[in-house]
């Protein structure tokens, strides 16, 4: 009698339900938020889903890391796959079972020492899906944190394919100024050389003009 008892909590803690739907189980977390899409800034449509809870998933996103799920109770919305497992949750199971032995007549010792170790086999095994969650949760941050870097590379790429426009149109620039500067300068030594040929011009003229202007005096005469 015990050993089949025996036999049946373990039957029970091991074999998965079977549903043509596609069931799962929001696995042993506390407080897992339903969201209205399948990101973390969507807001919550349902908060502190517990550890068992049953959903029926409608559909998975793109990606595979959200799933669109729908509660016995008629919530709906999204969460994240890693909360997600096929088969109700060890430690709701494994109190079903307790409860259900001690109607029919209670827990021997063997019993309760066997369920003692499962229940430290499935701490155990909560421990590492926390640890793997971290690390889910680690990865996660380094991608955003790439795609922040990969973000600003390409942004200062663009900065500086405009940087590399707007020198050359200032070199442009540049060179026209340099290129009007120079006309000037031939301008100002043109009339430079002009104005020097003129003044060179009127000392000449008032050199070989201006003695012929002056009356000339009368020679005195002997007789007078």
């Amino acid at each position: 009698m015990r050993s089949a008892l025996l036999i049946l909590i373990l039957a029970g803690l091991f074999t998965a339900p079977v549903n043509a739907q596609d069931i799962r189980y929001v696995s042993d977390k506390q407080f897992v938020a339903l969201r209205s899409g399948p990101d973390n800034s969507n807001p919550a449509t349902a908060r502190g889903l517990p550890s068992g809870t049953r959903l029926t998933v409608v559909q998975l996103s793109e990606d595979g890391r959200w799933a669109e799920v729908t509660s016995d109770d008629g919530d709906t919305g999204w969460i994240g796959t890693q909360y997600l497992m096929k088969d109700e949750p060890a430690r709701e199971r494994l109190e079903a079972m307790v409860k259900k032995a001690q109607q029919s007549g209670g827990l021997t010792v063997a019993m309760q020492d066997e369920l003692t170790a499962l229940q430290t086999e499935r701490d155990q095994l909560l421990g590492q899906v926390a640890e793997y969650e971290l690390q889910l949760d680690s990865l996660g941050e380094e991608l955003t944190q790439l795609k922040q870097i990969s973000g600003k590379a390409v942004q200062l790429d663009e900065d500086n394919r405009r940087l590399v426009v707007s020198s050359e149109q200032l070199r442009s620039q540049q060179d026209m100024l340099e290129a009007e500067n120079q006309r000037l300068r031939d301008n100002v030594e043109s009339e430079d050389f002009i104005n020097g040929a003129l003044a060179v011009l009127l000392g000449v003229i008032i050199t070989l003009v201006v003695p012929r202007l002056w009356p000339k005096r009368r020679k005195s005469s002997s007789w007078a």
